[in-house]
């Protein structure tokens, strides 16, 4: 018995920070994908190998969970890997045999640098459906996300949105509401999305929780910025339909952006974010951060053609890294097919 699943990264497009008061999110999948396979332990243990982490056939416990006495930093790099197994465990029976598990996550770095794609989240997604495979369980793209969801949101501390294990399971473009089943949306295609790379990769976490701070210390500040985004969230899915509409609300969301960060401190926009605003600006463009933003990757639109050689010119001359991507990725897939 093998299977093997795959399933992609993601970007948030716009609604990031408001997704979790309950605004709607824009996420898109992306061609980087997680590859997992799952198959018979030949060494009667449960194993896990990350060749990119640096872990070979790291015999598990009884029941595949982690080893006392682990390195913290391994046991950290593997904790949506074991709250995976605990949540898929919880719904099967009877009690598995040893499997060994293989996880491929190199495409989300580029050149040592982590891109902030989600690929955690798209290890929770693909793990999910592989041991879901392998145990007999129902295995509907709604039941494997709301898996993927809650084990990826145990092994974060409960810090995220689901937004983006919603984009790794059900890909293509998506609407996203915490709670809600996504609604796959189209994307126009007179408008071209560029990835940008921005600097050195911040944590998530990190940035999330500080603006949690900020909520605690200023409520009525926090509230304020958070109903800012809301207002411009709330209007993405409509704004596809109309490009230059679209484009400012972009721009628009950026600038409430750098006001939440302006008032939390927490490094959510750099200075080199607001040059490459401006610059993007400038040609008729957009660019804003994505996701909790810090140093991953940001997000530049234009309309095709010309508007878009422009843009990537502009952006190349001023040293930044445009990322060959591809959006509108698909999905969660299953070796046989899900």
């Amino acid at each position: 018995m093998r299977i093997r699943t795959s399933a992609p990264g993601k970007l948030f497009l716009l609604g990031e920070y408001a997704v979790l008061s309950g605004a709607p999110a824009l996420l898109t999948a992306v061609d980087r994908r997680v590859a997992v396979s799952v198959e018979d332990s030949t060494s009667g243990s449960w194993q896990v190998s990350a060749p990119n982490l640096g872990i070979e056939n790291l015999a598990l416990g009884p029941d595949g969970e982690l080893p006392s006495g682990l390195d913290p930093r391994v046991r950290s790099s593997l904790r949506v890997v074991d709250a995976v197994r605990e949540a898929v465990l919880a719904v099967a029976s009877p009690r598995p045999r040893p499997l060994a598990i293989s996880i491929g996550s190199s495409a989300f770095s580029l050149d040592g640098h982590k891109l902030g794609l989600g690929s955690s989240a798209a290890v929770a997604a693909a793990l999910t459906a592989a041991l879901g495979a392998a145990l007999g369980i129902d295995r509907d793209q709604e039941t494997l996300f709301r898996l993927a969801d809650a084990a990826h949101r145990n092994a974060q501390g409960g810090v995220g949105s689901g937004g983006d294990v919603a984009a790794s399971v059900y890909g293509g473009l998506i609407g996203y509401s915490q709670g809600a089943v996504p609604v796959p949306l189209r994307w126009p295609a007179e408008l071209e999305i560029m990835a940008v790379v921005t600097g050195e990769g911040s944590p998530t976490t990190r940035l999330v929780a500080g603006v949690a701070e900020y909520a605690a210390e200023n409520p009525a500040g926090h509230r304020a910025d958070i109903e800012r985004l809301s207002a411009l969230a709330e209007r993405a899915a409509a704004a596809l339909a109309d490009p230059d509409e679209f484009l400012s609300l972009a721009n628009s969301y950026f600038s409430a952006l750098s006001q939440l960060d302006a008032h939390a401190h927490v490094g959510i926009v750099s200075e080199r974010h607001r040059e490459l605003h401006d610059m993007a600006t400038r040609v008729g463009g957009a660019f804003k951060t994505s996701g909790a933003g810090g140093g991953d990757v940001g997000l530049a639109f234009s309309h095709r053609g010309e508007p878009a050689r422009r843009l990537s010119a502009t952006l190349t001359r001023a040293g930044a890294l445009i990322v060959p991507l591809g959006f509108l990725a698909a999905g969660l897939q299953e070796d046989p097919p899900l």
